[in-house]
């Protein structure tokens, strides 16, 4: 299952729910605000870390660079995708799960 996260981990605990319904094999992608949970030295950093190996973690290049984000920023184990990525997560999954 695809699970999309779209609001900042500061402002709301969509993060958190999600990764307590993911289950092994999921994808999580963070668009929008969101990205600013795959920023390194954050708390959310650690939830990251915690669930990699069993949840795939992406965030969308657009939206992080439209934050003056880049590589250098985020945290390990999450791969920068384009719109066309994007697609392909959502081929690829049977669902997809909006958390907002």
């Amino acid at each position: 299952m695809l699970h999309t996260i779209n609001k900042s981990p500061f402002e709301k605990d969509s993060l958190k729910t999600c990764l307590r319904y993911a289950e092994k094999g999921s994808s999580v992608l963070f668009i929008e605000d969101a990205v600013y949970a795959c920023t390194k030295g954050t708390i959310f950093e650690k939830q990251i870390s915690d669930n990699h190996g069993n949840i795939s973690f992406y965030v969308l290049g657009p939206d992080l660079e439209a934050r003056g984000l880049d590589n250098s920023n985020l945290t390990n184990n999450i791969e920068i995708i384009d719109y066309k990525g994007f697609v392909k997560l959502v081929a690829d999954n049977e669902k997809t799960q909006n958390w907002l």
